[in-house]
């Protein structure tokens, strides 16, 4: 099979050039896709935990951790300690990073746009409805590999030497 007839590069490479677009887009406001990701979410769930921060946008947490730094040192976001548990902290869009959300969602949509110019909205619904199932099966694969990967290391484990 040739690598351009495989649908996970086409998805993959499709993905990665939609980022560089919009990264190009983003530069002149100083902000990067996926510290734009973080801050639509934390418009969108003021006081939202690290941990579920990390969840809703499907990042690792320890790069969460290094965005949301590059977030506080622009003055986008701050991090404030959480009042029901004071070994975590709810993290907060600022009133700059509101503003600056509310510039960048007309530029991404119409990004977007342009991009899926030629194709018709039954063609964008159903390309919304299959990358969902897609991304909903692989989700399904990562859980069962994570049960499988902990079965294993339990088994490992629980060996008994003769």
């Amino acid at each position: 099979m040739k690598l351009d007839d495989s649908l996970g590069y086409l998805i993959s490479n499709t993905g990665r050039k939609l980022s560089n677009v919009l990264t190009n887009q983003f530069t002149r406001y100083n902000i990067t896709t996926e510290q734009w990701t973080l801050l639509n979410r934390l418009v969108e769930w003021e006081g939202i935990s690290q941990k579920d921060l990390a969840s809703q946008t499907e990042k690792d947490p320890a790069n969460v951790t290094r965005i949301l730094d590059q977030l506080e040192r622009k003055g986008l976001a701050v991090r404030r300690l959480n009042p029901n548990d004071r070994r975590s902290f709810l993290i907060y869009a600022t009133s700059k990073g509101e503003e600056l959300n509310h510039r960048l969602i007309p530029i991404e949509e119409q990004t977007v746009q342009r991009l899926l110019k030629g194709l018709s909205e039954q063609q964008v619904q159903m390309l919304k409805e299959t990358l969902n199932q897609i991304a909903e099966n692989a989700n399904t694969m990562m859980r069962v590999q994570s049960i499988h990967q902990e079965k294993k290391k339990n088994d490992t484990t629980n060996t008994v030497e003769p």
